[in-house]
């Protein structure tokens, strides 16, 4: 492995799922300014909208992220061909 090209501020980061809330902890060289308290112990947040834990590959559940309401645009704009 060459030296000097890996990072070497590896730390314990706490990661949210946003969608359902489930936290993991894991090392990390992910920047960040808020912090979670996990256990008693603080640890710097990186926020996710969607994991391990509410991606429809793993949890074989679909389910329906509507970002900026593009689902309803697209629906209002297909509405008139609708029989």
């Amino acid at each position: 492995m060459k030296k000097g090209i890996h990072p070497e501020n590896y730390r314990m980061v706490a990661f949210k799922d946003m969608s359902n809330g489930d936290v993991f902890l894991t090392r990390s060289t992910a920047a960040t300014k808020e912090t979670l308290e996990v256990e008693g112990t603080e640890y710097p947040l990186v926020k996710l909208e969607i994991s391990r834990t509410s991606h429809p590959f793993y949890t074989g559940k679909s389910k329906l992220v509507d970002t900026a309401g593009r689902i309803d645009k697209f629906k209002n704009k297909y509405a008139k061909f609708k029989k």
